[in-house]
């Protein structure tokens, strides 16, 4: 590492889970290579979502997907083909992508899928490294229109690798719903909510660009709101306490936001400033 450059915080928490079926194991071979998210610095990334010329296919390495292959004995998976182009020159993006949202942390997926579905004119990238959680929104895809998986991409990792690639201004709505709240104090640090974070998504955020966090752990929440409402970058839209304590009509419920394992849920809209 160069004098000076700044370390990356480590990733925590689960990669992997209970041992995929053999229906999301093809799936990792089939749908993910569609979906998987190339990462390049500082372009526009309503990129991601163009389609491909004929002829044209890029090959990523299988690192690139997240994906090694099954368990012991399963050969390698191949690379995967992805396809990317750049936008159109009429500047309305792919396919007639005109916002590129993203969302951290996806989990089952539930929440993702239902906003490609109902913002065809969107592009929605999600990053999540636990294995379980891409393969049941995988699951989900497989059923969906073709439109709408061609507004989805995927990055099997660190969200954070993404933010750092995008360009100023960027992304028009950020999605952090009921992230892992690592009570212990000394986790305090793994915590995705903090200071130098914040300052990473108002520089990818563009001007007005909405900021949804929700989670059901009291204490967490208590963080979030300390350090949103001291960024200058971010306004809380909330003008009363119905503005947090219910979900607007446009924020699906999802079942493990319907377990409750730690309290009752509240959700925060914030503005870019």
């Amino acid at each position: 590492m160069e004098h000076g450059e700044r370390r990356r915080a480590h990733l925590y928490g689960r990669r992997k889970g209970p041992k995929l079926s053999a229906h999301q194991a093809g799936l990792f071979q089939t749908l993910l290579p569609e979906l998987a998210l190339e990462i390049r610095q500082g372009v526009d990334p309503r990129t991601y979502f163009a389609p491909l010329p004929c002829g044209e296919v890029e090959k990523p390495s299988s690192e690139a997907s997240g994906f090694s292959g099954g368990g012991e004995g399963d050969s390698p998976s191949p690379p995967p083909e992805t396809l990317r182009v750049s936008t159109s020159p009429q500047g309305g993006g792919a396919h007639g992508i005109e916002d590129v949202w993203l969302e951290i942390g996806f989990g089952a997926g539930e929440h993702l899928l239902w906003q490609a579905e109902h913002h065809p004119r969107v592009g929605i990238i999600g990053a999540e490294p636990y294995e379980a959680g891409v393969a049941k929104l995988l699951s989900r895809v497989s059923l969906a229109p073709t439109e709408t998986k061609n507004n989805i991409r995927v990055h099997m990792g660190d969200a954070r690798e993404v933010i750092e690639a995008l360009p100023d201004a960027s992304l028009g709505r950020v999605f952090i719903l009921f992230p892992d709240p690592w009570p212990k104090t000394r986790h305090h640090k793994r915590r995705f909510i903090q200071s130098e974070m914040l300052d990473a998504l108002a520089r990818v955020m563009k001007p007005r660009a909405e900021l949804r966090f929700a989670s059901d752990d009291a204490p967490y929440l208590d963080w979030a709101l300390e350090r949103l409402m001291a960024h200058p970058a971010f306004d809380w839209t909330a003008t009363c306490a119905q503005d947090w304590k219910s979900r607007p009509a446009d924020w699906p419920p999802t079942r493990y936001e319907a377990k409750q394992l730690h309290g009752v849920p509240a959700f925060l809209r914030f503005r870019r400033q």
